[in-house]
């Protein structure tokens, strides 16, 4: 039987090994699950909120081993203490909207009429999870999933497979039925396989573009819902009249937390031109305070990306732009190793011309350019293929209001970036994907309308 290893960013060591299921494995889990949803869906919504509100508890127990197990499989520093924040959040929130968000829309209750439409649990809900924020991706999916009544099938990233097993265990110590959620390791073929035989009632796909189109050609003609969140490359703008030193802190946090590791961090950075280079100054200073170090190490900020082969894209983009006339500011930091390890960057003198500034780097790299107002911040923001993110720092409302219609993405923020806020519908557009998640809209994407028209009289 074929296995697959994770290899830690730490060291480059096995950190664990797991054996893919068979087919005929898969195929058995899948039947499980589907036997298991009517009586799962049948419980109340309030039974089903309890149940994964004790899971989301017992997980945070356990913070201390979250923070030293992604640490190792995924490099982000034990001193953030891993993602239970975050997590604890999208959980605890889908649940509170459970009732009001599922409950039926009732159009007509009268002695001659009733008519309304109830929303019905998809069925078997497929999640293919990501290793960047493992435990809060995976969350926003399966938790309204399950409240919604359906049964889940978690396939989590080959980097943070001990996620998914965290995960696990921590719903079936809360008392969900093991068919009703169920961690799996799947081959790619074994995956494409299932997809293509129609055997989930709805597929959500986070990961990149190249992933997203193999999913959806999978998925291809068996009228599978696919909800797919991709690449990204978002932009923040300083407009002249922010406020410097929150624009600093706000932008380059985004774009170099989790070693710029995150879908919505901020890749590419326009500064109004009388500005520019007080950000610029204050920026590499900011960059410079930072510690590229163990994640095991208290004082370390900046972790390991989480494998070789993504630090290696991110030097080569950095290479390519200097030697088209690019400026790295930041010297190679001492815990730069050429591997994992990869010096937090920030490049001026970039263009559009220049890969950094046009392909997803998903790294601790950041191109700052000029612009003289913001009908040119706002082409520069549109000119791209990612659509997910962009944020404007701005004390102007109402030039806020003008510039958020004409961005092509889908959140807009004002003075701050790279956060997901549960209340709001997570999306995106261009080559970004599609989807809907939480929020009342996300309930909407993992169940489906069902009409009532009774006639009394």
């Amino acid at each position: 039987m074929s296995k697959v290893d994770l290899i830690s960013p730490i060291d480059g060591s096995v950190y664990l090994s797991r054996d893919y299921l068979t087919e005929a494995e898969a195929r058995d889990v899948v039947a499980r699950a589907r036997a298991a949803q009517p009586a799962w869906a049948a419980r109340t919504i309030a039974d089903r909120v309890a149940l994964v509100r004790k899971a989301v508890a017992i997980i945070g127990e356990q913070t201390d081993r979250m923070a030293q197990e992604l640490a190792h499989q995924m490099g982000r520093p034990v001193r953030f203490g891993g993602e239970f924040g975050g997590f604890n959040e999208r959980a605890s929130y889908m649940a509170d909207i459970a009732e009001e968000a599922l409950a039926p829309m009732v159009i007509e209750d009268s002695d001659t009429a009733t008519r309304k439409i109830t929303r019905e649990p998809q069925g078997v809900v497929y999640v293919i999870a990501p290793w960047n924020y493992p435990y809060m991706t995976a969350i926003n999916t399966v938790a309204p999933a399950l409240i919604a009544g359906n049964t889940v099938v978690l396939k989590h990233a080959a980097q943070t497979l001990k996620v998914g097993e965290h995960l696990a265990e921590a719903l079936h110590a809360a008392g969900v039925p093991e068919d009703v959620f169920q961690n799996v390791v799947f081959s790619h073929e074994v995956s494409s396989a299932l997809l293509a035989d129609r055997a989930f009632d709805f597929v959500n796909f986070t990961g990149s573009v190249a992933g997203g189109r193999a999913v959806e050609r999978d998925a291809a003609g068996t009228f599978t819902p696919v909800a797919t969140e991709l690449g990204g490359k978002d932009p923040g703008y300083v407009r002249a009249d922010a406020d410097l030193d929150a624009a600093v802190d706000g932008l380059m946090d985004g774009a170099m937390f989790n070693s710029g590791q995150c879908c919505c961090g901020i890749e590419r950075i326009y500064v109004h031109e009388s500005l520019y280079d007080a950000f610029v100054e204050k920026a590499v200073a900011w960059v410079k305070g930072q510690k590229l170090g163990n994640p095991l190490a208290e004082d370390s900020t900046v972790g390991p990306m989480a494998n070789v082969r993504f630090a290696a894209t991110v030097r080569a983009q950095i290479e390519d732009a200097v030697a088209n006339g690019a400026t790295a500011l930041i010297e190679t930091m001492e815990a730069d190793d050429g591997a994992a390890y990869l010096t937090p960057q920030i490049l001026t003198g970039v263009t559009h011309d220049m890969e950094i500034m046009r392909e997803e780097s998903f790294g601790p790299v950041v191109g700052i350019m000029p612009v003289k107002d913001d009908e040119e911040a706002i082409a520069l923001m549109n000119d791209c293929q990612y659509g997910l993110t962009a944020a404007v720092f701005t004390k102007d409302v109402e030039a806020m209001n003008a510039i958020a219609p004409r961005l092509e993405t889908g959140t807009v923020f004002m003075n701050r970036c790279d956060y997901l806020d549960p209340a709001l519908c997570w999306t995106g557009c261009k080559n970004t994907g599609h989807g809907a998640g939480l929020s009342v809209l996300g309930y909407h994407a993992l169940t489906r309308p069902k009409s009532h028209h009774y006639r009394k009289a």
